[in-house]
C-alpha cells in the first residue's frame, strides 16, 4: 500500500506541474480551457472554477488540459433544429437548450434557420407561432444545455487555433518547461534539508557502529593531520583513509578550543577488486539558500545531460530498449526508494521530472515536441498545416507510442514477476 501511495503521489506531482504549465499559459493567451485533469478514466473528484472543470480521474498515468478548439465537443445546429433560448437582460442568449426544454418555461423556443456560434455569435430562426424571422445575439460566455449538462460555447477568439504562433508554441512548451522547474525546486529542497557537501576536513554525520564512532570521533571535529600529513580538504582525508584499510592511523583533531589526538583503524571493505579503508563518516555539509539554489541548478543540468546521453545511445543502438522502464518498473523503483526515506524519494521525483520533460520535447507526433515541430513547419511555410493531416500524423504517433509502452511494460513484467 505504501508503494502504491508513493507512486500515485510522485506521478500526480509530475503530471500536475506539467499540465499546470499548459493551463497557465493557455489562460494567459485567452484560450477557453474546459478541463484540467490528473489521470484518465472515470472521474473520482471534480470542481469548477473560472470556466475550467478540475478533475481527478481513476488511472494515475497521465493527465491533460482540454482546450477549446482541440476537443470533440462541437455541437452543430442544423436548419430545422428546435432549441430554447434563455435570454439575459440585454436579450442575448446565455443558454441554448437542446433537450428537456420544458424545464425552461420562460425560454424562447426557436426553429433554427442559421447559427454562427464562432465568429458572428448570432442565431437566426422562427419563434413559435411567429412568421417573422428573428436574429438573436449570443452572449460571449453562453452555454449549450444538453442531457442536463452545460457546455460553454467557445467563440473563435477563445479557441487554441485562433492564437498567434508564439502563444500556441509557448502554451505547448510550458508543460515540459515546468518539469525542469519542478526538478530544480526539488533539488533545491534537498540541498536545504540535507545540506551541500563541502570540501573541508571536518567530520560529518557518523555511521552508527562505524570505525569513527567506536574510536570516539564526533561530528564537527576538524581534522588537522593524519599520520603527520596535513589535511586541508576532505579529499585529503578520504585519500589517506582509503590507503589504510585495517591499519591503525593517528589523527590530530581540533574540537572546540581543544586539540586532540585519536587513534582509529579504518574498516577494510572491498571496492571492485581493490580493498579500501572506510572510516564510517559522511562528508561535511553546509546549509544555505544560495548554495541550495546553485545545487538545484547544477543537479538539474547534470540530470538533463545524463538523460540526453541515454537517448542518444538508445537511438544509436548503444542502449537496449530492454533497459527502458515503463509504469511497472517505475512503480517498483518508487516503492524501493520510498523505503529509504523522503529525501531519496524527492531525488527520484526530480530525476523522473527531468525525464518526463525531455521525453515530451522529442519531435515525435502526439508529444509536445511533435506539436512544436509542426509549429516550426508553420513558421517556415507561413501558414499552418491542414488540421486533418496533422491530426492523422499525431494519431499514428500516439499508436506507436502505445505500442512502445506495451513492449516496455512487458519487459518490466518479465524482469519483476516472471
Amino acid at each position: 500500500m505504501n508503494t502504491a501511495i508513493a507512486f500515485i503521489v510522485v506521478f500526480g506531482v509530475l503530471v500536475f506541474f506539467h499540465e499546470l504549465g499548459h493551463l497557465y499559459f493557455a489562460k494567459r493567451a485567452g484560450i477557453l480551457c474546459r478541463e484540467f485533469a490528473i489521470g484518465f478514466g472515470p472521474k473520482l473528484f471534480s470542481f469548477t472554477k473560472n470556466e475550467t472543470v478540475y478533475t481527478i480521474r481513476l488511472l494515475p498515468l497521465g493527465g491533460y488540459v482540454r482546450m477549446a478548439g482541440e476537443d470533440p465537443e462541437t455541437i452543430e445546429l442544423k436548419p430545422g433544429t428546435k432549441v430554447a433560448l434563455v435570454l439575459n437582460e440585454k436579450d442575448e442568449a446565455e443558454k441554448i437548450v437542446l433537450d428537456n426544454m420544458d424545464k425552461y418555461p420562460h425560454a424562447r423556443v426557436l426553429e433554427v434557420e442559421n447559427a454562427d456560434l464562432e465568429r458572428a455569435l448570432t442565431i437566426t430562426g422562427y419563434e413559435e407561432y411567429e412568421d417573422a424571422i428573428r436574429t438573436f445575439r449570443i452572449c460571449d460566455k453562453a452555454y449549450y444545455v444538453t442531457g442536463g449538462e452545460e457546455i460553454q460555447i467557445a467563440p473563435y477568439h477563445r479557441q487554441f487555433a485562433s492564437k498567434s504562433l508564439g502563444q500556441r508554441a509557448l502554451t505547448i512548451f510550458a508543460g515540459p518547461a515546468m518539469n525542469f522547474i519542478l526538478a530544480f525546486l526539488l533539488f533545491m529542497v534537498i540541498g536545504l534539508v540535507q545540506g551541500i557537501p563541502v570540501n573541508k576536513p571536518i567530520i560529518g554525520q557518523l555511521v552508527s557502529e562505524g570505525a569513527a564512532q567506536k574510536a570516539g570521533l564526533q561530528e564537527g571535529d576538524v581534522i588537522q593531520s593524519i599520520n603527520g600529513a596535513e589535511t586541508a580538504t576532505w579529499t585529503d582525508v578520504t585519500t589517506i583513509i582509503r590507503k589504510n584499510p585495517g591499519s591503525e592511523i593517528t589523527m590530530k583533531l581540533e574540537r572546540g578550543n581543544k586539540d586532540l589526538t585519536i587513534k582509529v583503524t579504518p574498516a577494510a571493505e572491498k571496492e571492485g577488486n581493490e580493498e579500501v579503508g572506510r572510516l564510517g563518516v559522511y562528508p561535511p555539509v553546509e546549509k544555505s539558500l544560495l548554495g541550495s539554489v546553485k545545487l538545484g541548478f547544477e543537479q538539474t543540468v547534470k540530470m538533463t545531460k545524463l538523460v540526453v546521453v541515454s537517448l542518444v545511445q538508445l537511438v544509436t543502438g548503444q542502449f537496449s530498449i530492454n533497459a527502458l522502464s515503463g509504469p511497472v518498473g517505475i512503480y517498483n523503483l518508487t516503492g524501493e526508494v520510498a523505503k529509504s526515506g523522503l529525501v531519496n524519494l524527492l531525488g527520484l521525483t526530480a530525476a523522473l521530472s527531468v525525464n518526463l520533460g525531455l521525453f515530451n520535447l522529442l519531435p515525435i507526433p502526439a508529444l509536445d515536441g511533435g506539436r512544436l515541430m509542426f509549429f516550426l513547419v508553420e513558421a517556415l511555410r507561413g501558414k499552418p498545416i491542414d488540421r486533418q493531416k496533422e491530426g492523422m500524423v499525431h494519431f499514428i504517433g500516439f499508436a506507436l507510442l502505445m505500442l512502445l509502452m506495451l513492449v516496455v511494460t512487458w519487459n518490466d513484467i518479465k524482469k519483476f514477476f516472471l
